[in-house]
C-alpha cells in the first residue's frame, strides 16, 4: 500500500524536475528556437497545471473515490509525459507539460490522504514522510538518467521513461490498492468499508455528518477578517517565498551552471546535490523544529538559503559550490517541509484545514513564478551572479516576513488553543 504511494510519488517528482534535467539540451536545440523566456514561461505550465489539478483534486475524489483518483492521475500524467517525448514544437511541448501537470497535482494528496489513512496507528508520520520522500528521490532519478542518457539519445528519451506507470504502476495498483474506507463509509458501502477495514486493521466510524464540511465556507471567510487575516498572510507569503525558491531553482540550476561554464554532466550533478539537500534538511530541519520549535527553524532555513545563494554567486571552489547547492536545497525544500507543519498548528481546529488549502493554493503561485524568474535573469545581460541574487532576495524576504509572525499570532485566536509549537 505505502509502496504503491510512495512510487506514484516518485514519478511525480521525476516529471516536475525532468523539465530542469533536460533544459540545457532543450535550450541547445536549434529546431525548437528556444529562448530563456520562453523556457522559463514553459518551466510554470506544469506547475499551473499542477495548481488546477490540486483544487480539482478535492471535488474529483469526493465523486469516484481515492483509489480511482489516484489511477485516473498517474494514468493522466503518464500519457502526457508521453506526448511531450513526441512534441513537433516548443508551444505543444508546453501544451502537453501543462495538460500533464493536472495529473502531476492529484498525485501527492491522495497519496498523502491513503497513506495517513491506512498506515498503522502510531507510525502514520513515519510513513506519511517516506512517501513525501519519493518527490525528491524522483528529482534524483531524473537528474542521474540526465546526465547519463541525454548527451547521447536527447532529451526525448526523458519525457517517454515518464510514460512508465502505465505498465509498472498502474496494473499494480489496480489490482491491490484498496478504496478508502471513509470514502466507502460516505457513500453508504458499508458492507466493502467492513471489509477493506478488517483487511488492513482499521477502526470503523459510523458515517459523521461531517461538522467540518459544514463549516468550510465559513471557515475560510472567517480567515480573511480579523484575527486570522494577518496570521494567514503572514503564511502565504513565507509558502509563496518557499516555493518560488524550491521551483525556481529545481527548473534553471543546471543551465544557470552551464552558463558559468560547467560541462553538461557537472551541471546536472548540482541538480543532485540539491535534491539530496531537500532530503536530508527535510528530516534534520523537521527533528530539530521538535526540539525548538517551528518558527525559528523556518527563521533560519530561510537565513541559509540566502547565505547559499550568495555563497554560489561568489563563484567558489567546486567542492565548496556543491556544499551550497546542497545547503540551498536545505533552505528551499526543507523549509517548506517544517513550514507546513508548523502552519498547522497555529490555526483553530475548525479552520485549520481551510487555512492550509489557502496558504497553498497562493503559496503555488510562487511555484509558478519561479521558472519565470529564472528565465527572465536568464535572458537579461546582466551576469551569471544575478541569477543566484534573483533567488536570493525572495529568501531574504521570507525572513522578514516571518518575523511578523509573533505579532500576528498574538492576535489570533488559535494562541488560545493548547496547539504544540511545530
Amino acid at each position: 500500500m505505502v509502496a504503491i504511494c510512495f512510487t506514484a510519488v516518485v514519478f511525480d517528482g521525476y516529471d516536475l524536475i525532468v523539465y530542469g534535467a533536460t533544459l540545457p539540451s532543450i535550450l541547445a536545440y536549434q529546431e525548437w528556437q528556444m529562448t530563456p523566456v520562453l523556457a522559463g514561461l514553459i518551466g510554470s505550465y506544469a506547475l499551473a497545471g499542477m495548481l488546477v489539478g490540486t483544487l480539482l483534486c478535492g471535488v474529483v475524489t469526493d465523486m469516484i473515490g481515492r483509489r480511482r483518483m489516484m489511477l485516473a492521475s498517474i494514468v493522466w500524467f503518464s500519457l502526457f509525459m508521453g506526448a511531450c517525448a513526441i512534441a513537433p514544437n516548443a508551444q505543444v511541448f508546453g501544451l502537453f507539460r501543462l495538460l500533464a501537470g493536472i495529473g502531476l497535482g492529484g498525485v501527492l494528496p491522495t497519496a498523502v490522504a491513503l497513506t495517513v489513512e491506512f498506515a498503522p496507528k502510531g507510525r502514520r508520520n513515519f510513513f506519511n514522510a517516506m512517501t513525501c520522500s519519493g518527490y525528491s528521490i524522483g528529482a534524483i532519478i531524473a537528474s542521474l538518467l540526465a546526465i547519463v542518457l541525454v548527451q547521447d539519445h536527447g532529451f526525448r528519451v526523458m519525457y517517454a521513461i515518464g510514460t512508465l506507470p502505465l505498465v509498472l504502476l498502474v496494473p499494480l495498483a489496480w489490482k491491490v490498492l484498496p478504496e478508502s474506507v471513509e470514502y466507502l463509509m460516505a457513500k453508504g458501502k458499508t458492507a466493502e468499508a467492513h471489509q477493506v477495514a478488517k483487511r488492513f486493521g482499521l477502526p470503523v466510524a459510523e458515517p459523521a455528518t461531517a461538522p467540518e464540511a459544514r463549516t468550510t465556507a465559513k471557515g475560510v471567510l472567517r480567515l480573511f477578517r480579523p484575527p486570522y487575516v494577518a496570521l494567514l498572510m503572514v503564511f502565504a507569503g513565507a509558502c509563496l517565498i518557499g516555493q518560488l525558491l524550491t521551483y525556481g531553482l529545481n527548473t534553471w540550476l543546471p543551465q544557470i551552471m552551464r552558463t558559468a561554464g560547467y560541462p553538461l554532466g557537472p551541471a546536472l550533478q548540482f541538480l543532485v546535490a540539491l535534491s539530496l539537500g531537500a532530503i536530508v534538511g527535510a528530516l534534520v530541519l523537521s527533528a530539530l523544529a521538535d526540539r525548538v520549535g517551528g518558527r525559528i527553524v523556518v527563521i533560519g532555513g530561510f537565513v541559509v538559503a540566502v547565505v547559499s545563494l550568495l555563497l554560489m554567486s561568489m563563484n567558489p571552489p567546486t567542492a565548496a559550490l556543491y556544499l551550497a547547492v546542497a545547503l540551498a536545497g536545505v533552505g528551499a525544500n526543507g523549509t517548506m517541509v517544517v513550514l507546513n507543519g508548523y502552519a498547522a498548528t497555529q490555526f483553530a481546529a475548525d479552520v485549520r484545514a481551510s487555512a492550509l488549502g489557502v496558504m497553498m493554493g497562493i503559496g503555488k503561485m510562487g511555484a509558478v513564478l519561479g521558472p519565470l524568474v529564472g528565465g527572465w535573469v536568464m535572458a537579461s545581460d546582466l551576469g551569471v551572479e544575478w541569477s543566484f541574487y534573483a533567488f536570493l532576495l525572495p529568501a531574504a524576504v521570507g525572513v522578514v516576513i516571518m518575523f511578523f509572525d509573533r505579532g500576528a499570532r498574538m492576535t489570533s485566536e488559535a494562541v488560545r488553543e493548547p496547539v504544540v509549537e511545530r
